[in-house]
């Protein structure tokens, strides 16, 4: 069997504020890019996993993100506890290795990877 990596992408915005941050101290929004990346055998049907079922598992976690306050999920929403929230959730529902990846507006991400 050959091993392969497959990703989505997907978008959320969401606001928040970190807490004794001196400029992300205020309450302000992000458009969030978040990249899943799973590991896997290709089966004999030629795919390793469907992307639609892939998308919709993403899409179905990433609601509870989208267009909320992020403080109101979690104590600390920095982009770290962000992508380690969703990565958690994601792998209880995605049976594979698996990476996220979040970025936060444009040029600064944080990844999470249980992909070697």
């Amino acid at each position: 069997m050959t091993k392969m990596k497959l990703g989505v992408e997907e978008y959320i915005d969401s606001a928040h504020h970190l807490p004794g941050h001196e400029s992300c101290g205020i309450v302000h929004g992000h458009t969030y890019k978040v990249e899943v990346v799973l590991e896997g055998e290709k089966k004999p049907s030629g795919m390793v996993i469907d992307f639609y079922d892939v998308k919709q598992t993403v899409r179905s976690t990433l609601k509870e993100y989208d267009h909320c306050m992020l403080n109101d999920i979690m104590e600390y929403p920095s982009s770290e506890n962000l992508c380690e929230h969703i990565y958690n959730r994601l792998s209880q529902q995605l049976d594979f290795p698996l990476s996220v990846k979040v970025w936060e507006g444009h040029g600064k991400w944080c990844q999470l990877s249980g992909i070697n």
